[in-house]
Parts: C-alpha cells; structure tokens; sequence
C-alpha cells in the first residue's frame, strides 16, 4: 500500500500547533523573567510553565533569552515581508520606513511592543548582558535579510553596492534609536510621555532626514 502526502489540512493543523507551542514558550519566558529576574529563570520552569516538555523547547529554542525575544524576531520577519511588497520605483529608505510604519499600524496582528509587559522586556536589555546579546543577535539576522531585499530591489549585489547596507543600518538604527527611548519613558519635545511608539518612530526617521538634508545643502569651503 503506498504512502499518502499530508493532506494540506493535517499540515495546517500541525503548523497551528507549532506555532501555538512556540506562543506558549515565548510568553511563559517572558512572565517568568519578569516576575524572578533572567538570572532565577530556567529553561525547566518556562518548560513547565507552558506545560511542555524540556526537550521541546530545546528543539524550538537555544535558551531562554531567545525564547523571550521571540516575538521580537517574529516582527523583523513581519517588517520584511512588508518590506518586500512596497513599490518597486519607492526609494529604499522610504520603502523601509513604510514598513515600519505598516507594522506599528497592524491592529489585527498587533507589533510586539503593544503585546503587556513588552516594555519592560525592552528596558532589561540596558541592565542584563546575555539578553542584550540575544537581542543584538536577532536584530542583526533580520537586518542581514532587509539588506538582500534591497539589493534585489535596487538589482545589485549587497556585497560591492553599499547602498543596501547603508541604507538598512540607517534605517533599522532609527528605529532602534526609537525602541531605546520609548522603553526608557523618556519625554518627548513637548513633555509629554513619549507613550506613542508609532508617532516617536515617526518623529526619529524625520530627524534623521532632516540631518541627512542639512548635511548635503551644508557647503564647506575648502581650505
């Protein structure tokens, strides 16, 4: 009798299930670092708390860090995604911002920073190393991926063009720049609480063209 392929159904299910195990894990690592602190946290108590076994999350996971920043990966591959569907003729930069902004915008799929206590996660980065670390990590990987997205836009090569990277470590270290002082509660210019992550990122691309613009109309003599 021969074998029969999964039916796409039967596939389905199994992907939702995955995907549900890895919710559980992320959010239980979360709750748990909050409530102990990184250092009282284990592997086997976020196991347990989500009621799965060690070796599962082993095979989803290679620590606890990474498991509490997970949400943080998902949305740099949701900003990717997005990042891939703008216009072909929209300049780079722009094109990344609009991802950017189409993310923060999602009510349906909410961006990580609006999921409880995803503020607190972020602040902990200033003051526990190995989450920082886990954190630069999965910054740098999605990153890497926005770079081949441009490239393949601006049709060159992401190694001899530096347009791509450039552009990326510009952009993703606005937004970068915006999560600092939105975690940190920082005031925004008018002194209020800079609680509004969509507008404060809007605010930081701004200034960052704005600089780019001064430095270029900027004339140096030459001496």
């Amino acid at each position: 009798m021969e074998a029969t392929e999964p039916s796409t159904t039967t596939e389905d299910r199994r992907q939702r299930k995955a995907r549900q195990t890895r919710d559980a894990l992320a959010t239980a690592a979360v709750d748990l670092i909050l409530e102990r602190g990184l250092a009282a946290t284990t592997v086997e108590a976020i196991a347990e708390r989500a009621d799965v076994t060690r070796r599962t999350f082993s095979r989803l996971f290679v620590g606890k860090e990474d498991a509490a920043l997970d949400f943080v990966r998902g949305d740099g591959d949701r900003i990717n995604a997005l990042l891939r569907e703008r216009p072909a003729a929209e300049p780079p930069l722009l094109a990344y911002r609009r991802a950017v902004r189409d993310w923060l915008a999602d009510r349906d799929d909410p961006a990580w920073h609006l999921r409880p206590r995803m503020r607190r996660l972020l602040a902990l980065l200033d003051s526990e190393p190995a989450l920082f670390a886990a954190y630069e990590r999965i910054r740098v990987d999605a990153q890497e991926e926005s770079i081949r997205i441009l490239a393949d836009r601006l049709g060159t090569d992401d190694v001899l063009d530096v347009r791509p990277a450039v552009v990326v470590d510009a952009a993703a270290g606005v937004l970068s720049a915006a999560l600092r002082i939105w975690a940190r509660g920082a005031s925004g210019a008018d002194g209020s609480a800079a609680e509004d992550l969509a507008a404060l990122v809007e605010r930081a691309y701004d200034a960052l063209t704005q600089e780019a613009a001064s430095a270029v109309s900027y004339d140096t003599p030459e001496k």
